[in-house]
């Protein structure tokens, strides 16, 4: 009989190999390593009950219908999850097709692990909702057992680090009313007496954790979605998708094609698991997710394991499951073997378990649970599981086809998150839109120039995979998949010390280190796959200053790139930025749809707005600037006819709100045109008291108050690609005394390269603030922005200009009060709820979208208000943390950072009145607060204005 010590010593002693490429259905098993059966260990599988290959070669177990509103594809967890909430929710039309049986895929094999706390706040809710459904709806509607076992949960801490990612959970949880306690090694040895305790540096307890069965859940949910009318119909594979293209230019679904004949629907849910990128190939829609192996070991009996709760062992990346009398040990390893070419014939099987992949798991499972020393492996379970590139599922309406569905890409959390992630499937089908944020699993968060770069996908997922069971810190960045957009500035800013960070491919500035240039290097697959690790690397060094729920050693680095721009100016660059125009004879009556706020002023104005989904929840925050018609096209002022907009997003969203916008139009059939310049334009913003005078020396116009009022745009030109006298060039790097340039008198006409002249660039200037201060953005074409941020820095040198990053951006952002969208503004969040009512044209006759969510929100009162607190002890916060008001947890942390300015802790973060009442602004002002930090308190002051400069006087320049 195989052991676990025995695998260990037979793996420590053969010669480490390469895991095989190109597996196909069997991979190579070590020719020395132990044997044992491959099978899953619960009692009841449907592969039992199928019903061999003739059955298949009959065809489908019932007749397909000629048409249906939604067909689901895949019978595995999200397939039946989503299949049952599309039924409860009133579709009756609803039908799933499973190319063989239920559970065949990936779900058979799942080792069906439930853990309530996770550092999301909206996992924690996605999950409450499964344990709902798996563990008391299901039963009470089928009479069926689903197999829950709530036997409980305990991660395991061996370091003060992984106890204080615990403790932050821990706090989050109160929010949601998960019960979770801290155990010090002997109250952790009390509850699981086989336990090696003395490394240990403490343990936290969720006892209604447990387990689930991946046949019991998948046929209740079957059994409860066919009573409610829908179908369930196994042996049907799909073979194609038919797309019509509409007037209007517009790919929608048509029909499902199966070999047993089509049906006909206008909506298809792509659940289909490791098998999804291949449905969507069908389509024309990019699913980037790959395919691994996936393992754990089932032992023999083990006596006194019965009842204890299931064990995560994260610095040892291992899991141990109870299983009866028994435990199933697994985990996740750095050199995951990859299935290169995935079969559409493999169902109910599992590969060869590689021993020398997995034996990296079982030192530590021994060493926490001795008694495995001794016990032998009954069986092995090595199958597929899909994994994503962010480590998050693939949800929504794809962009490339309106009526295309994705519920796929679950990396190995599919009966987890299925029943959550199946609802909110259901209302996104059904409504449009789910109901929670689930923006950060929505398909439309990756650019479309990543969606299927296969290199991007695979060195991403591989990481991601690698890196599950790591501590989650808040400014961790990845190394897989990096520099695969950079803006024109890139290189600039790396030689003057920039440590960039990564949102979804585009490099960012993050802050400006002095000890020097800090490159992201190409993917070492951290030395697997025989890769060789980088040594010395300077950006992992510095990312590895990150690691700590403290302070990091550079906080007085980006205190000063903060304290600088409040005293006298700072220059951030955000190319990233995503770029729009909505152009076109129907783009006012778009911009009025779309946009809460009224922005069809006169050209050259710029407003700050939202654009809200149906519910009234906020799909974006940007800002849109009136263009004025010209005949000439350029990327600063495109020709159009009608009315014309210039869109400024937010770059990491910039994919989600392209997708918003075009979906809008779509519906609405306004003739209009939505052009992305993203990649074409570069944005830098001078911030600060000192900014006018800056850029006051560059650019060729009057930036008084009178001249250039805040929030508004124009067409400048600006010092960059200068011809002038050898005399007035100084041998700085090919800087420019820019303090001699009006002396040269008039511009020339532009391109006029007359000697003794000077040439002005182009650019876009825009008067506004996203940190409170007097500023300006400058838009500007790719080929000048090297030219026209030399020419800014150099007028900046005598001002005390700095570089500054977006680590800065955080601290005075929230300093000043100003949201960020996907923190403290979400697609389920209103802006009533946010305090931006200021946004909404309310007050006017104007229809929006989102416009009667609003109006009955104002009427009945609001559900939740966003509120700032801020703490006197200098300790870090960064979102999660719960909010008490009165001995009770309201709410719990957005988002939170240190103002240097006001020199404290500020967080934001929404609240409710336990009561259930509207909160109003009384209830705000009339509470004691309190943060809990990781499990300890700290006192709050609640603020109904922002904490720094409250009556908005340096945005207009008064200091």
């Amino acid at each position: 009989m195989a052991s676990l010590s025995r695998a260990l010593r037979v793996a420590t002693t053969c010669p480490r190999k390469r895991p095989a490429q190109g597996l196909g259905l069997q991979s190579r098993a070590s020719v020395a390593g132990p044997t044992a059966e491959k099978n899953v260990p619960y009692q009841r599988t449907l592969k039992e009950e199928a019903r061999g290959p003739a059955a298949a070669a009959r065809g489908p177990s019932q007749p397909l219908p000629s048409t249906a509103e939604v067909v689901v594809i895949g019978g595995g967890s999200l397939g039946c999850q989503t299949l049952y909430h599309l039924a409860k929710l009133g579709v009756r039309g609803a039908v799933l097709l499973e190319r063989e049986r239920l559970t065949s895929g990936t779900t058979w094999h799942t080792a069906g692990l439930l853990w309530q706390l996770r550092p999301s706040d909206v996992e924690v809710e996605l999950l409450a909702h499964t344990r709902r459904v798996v563990s008391q709806e299901l039963e009470e509607e089928t009479g069926l057992h689903t197999g829950w076992i709530q036997n409980g949960g305990l991660f395991i801490a061996s370091n003060r680090q992984r106890m204080d990612e615990y403790k932050r959970l821990m706090s989050l949880g109160k929010a949601y009313g998960v019960e979770a306690h801290v155990l010090s090694p002997a109250e952790t040895k009390v509850l699981y007496p086989l336990m090696n305790v003395d490394d240990l540096y403490g343990t936290l307890y969720v006892p209604q954790d447990g387990t689930m069965d991946p046949a019991g859940t998948c046929t209740a949910l079957a059994r409860a979605a066919t009573a409610r009318g829908a179908q369930v119909i196994e042996n049907c594979p799909v073979t194609g998708i038919r797309v019509q293209t509409d007037d209007f230019g517009v790919r929608r679904v048509a029909a499902v094609e199966t070999p047993h004949g089509s049906i006909q629907t206008p909506c298809v849910v792509n659940c289909a698991g490791v098998w999804a990128s291949a449905v969507g190939r069908m389509a024309g829609v990019k699913v980037p997710l790959v395919a691994m192996h996936h393992a754990y070991v089932v032992t023999e009996r083990i006596e006194g394991i019965q009842n204890m709760p299931n064990v995560r062992d994260h610095d040892a990346s291992v899991y141990l499951r109870l299983q009866g009398d028994a435990l199933s040990v697994g985990g996740y390893e750095h050199n995951p073997v990859f299935w290169e070419e995935v079969s559409d014939k493999f169902a109910f099987g599992l590969f060869d378990l590689d021993w020398d992949v997995f034996s990296q798991h079982i030192e530590g499972a021994v060493n926490r649970v001795p008694v495995l020393e001794r016990t032998g492996i009954k069986s092995t379970v090595c199958g597929p599981e899909s994994f994503t590139p962010d480590h998050k599922p693939l949800m929504g309406e794809a962009p490339e086809l309106r009526g295309f569905f994705l519920g796929c890409g679950f990396n190995s959390a599919g009966m987890m998150l299925g029943g959550g992630c199946g609802q909110e499937l259901a209302h996104w089908v059904i409504h449009g839109r789910p109901e929670k944020d689930m923006y950060g699993y929505d398909i439309r968060r990756f650019h479309h120039s990543l969606a299927d770069h296969s290199r991007w996908i695979r060195e991403r997922s591989h990481e991601s995979y690698a890196k599950n069971y790591s501590v989650v810190f808040p400014h961790d960045e990845p190394l897989a998949g990096r520099n695969m957009r950079t803006d024109a500035l890139h290189q600039e800013l790396l030689q003057q010390g920039c440590v960039f960070q990564e949102r979804l491919g585009w490099e960012r500035p993050g802050w400006f280190s002095p000890q020097g240039v800090a490159p992201v290097l190409d993917y070492d697959y951290y030395g697997a796959y025989g890769h060789q690790a980088h040594q010395d690397c300077a950006y992992t060094r510095l990312l590895g200053d990150e690691y700590t729920f403290d302070f990091p050693p550079h906080h007085h680095v980006i205190q000063k790139e903060c304290v600088t721009c409040r005293g006298a100016a700072a220059v951030f660059n955000m190319s990233y930025f995503g770029k729009f125009y909505l152009l076109g004879l129907d783009a006012s009556k778009a911009a009025d749809w779309l946009f809460s706020a009224d922005v069809n002023r006169p050209p050259g104005s710029t407003v700050y707005t939202c654009m809200l989904n149906q519910r009234g929840g906020t799909e974006s925050d940007l800002t849109v600037s009136r263009l004025a018609p010209g005949p000439e096209a350029g990327p600063l002022a495109p020709a159009f006819e009608g009315d014309g907009y210039y869109l400024a997003v937010g770059g990491a969203a910039a994919q989600h709100n392209w997708s918003h916008i075009t979906t809008v139009l779509q519906d609405q059939k306004f003739r209009c045109q939505l052009i992305d310049n993203s990649e074409d334009l570069g944005m830098i913003s001078i911030q600060g008291p000192a900014s006018r005078a800056i850029l006051q020396e560059v650019l060729d116009v009057d930036l008084s108050d009178s001249a250039f009022p805040f929030s508004t745009h124009q067409l400048v030109r600006a010092a960059g690609h200068l011809v002038l006298p050898r005399n007035l060039l100084l041998d700085t790097g090919g800087a420019y005394q820019l303090d001699l340039l009006p002396k040269l008198g008039p511009c020339p006409s532009p391109g006029s390269s007359v000697p003794g002249t000077w040439d002005l660039e182009k650019v876009r200037a825009m008067r506004l603030s996203f940190v409170g201060e007097l500023g300006w953005e400058l838009h500007i074409p790719r080929a000048s922005c090297v030219p026209v941020y030399r020419a800014v820095m150099t007028a900046g040198a005598k001002h005390g200009l700095v570089n500054a990053g977006y680590r800065a951006i955080d601290s005075l952002s929230i300093e000043k009060g100003y949201r960020h969208w996907h923190a403290d503004l979400r697609p389920d969040d209103s802006p009533l709820e946010a305090g931006l009512a200021f946004t909404c044209k309310l007050r006017s006759g104007v229809p929006f979208l989102g416009r009667e969510a609003l109006e009955e929100q104002r009427q009945v009162g609001l559900p939740r208000r966003l509120v700032c607190l801020t703490v006197e002890e200098k300790v870090p916060m960064f979102g999660l943390e719960a909010i008490w008001r009165n001995g009770q947890v309201v709410g719990h942390v957005r988002r939170a950072d240190f103002g240097f300015a006001v020199d404290k802790t500020i967080a934001y973060g929404y609240i409710r009145d336990p009561s259930g009442q509207p909160v109003s602004l009384d209830f705000v002002k009339s509470g004691d607060y309190a943060l809990e930090r990781m499990g300890v308190t700290y006192t709050a002051q609640v603020h109904l204005k922002s904490p720094f400069d409250p009556d908005n006087k340096r945005v207009k320049g008064i200091y």
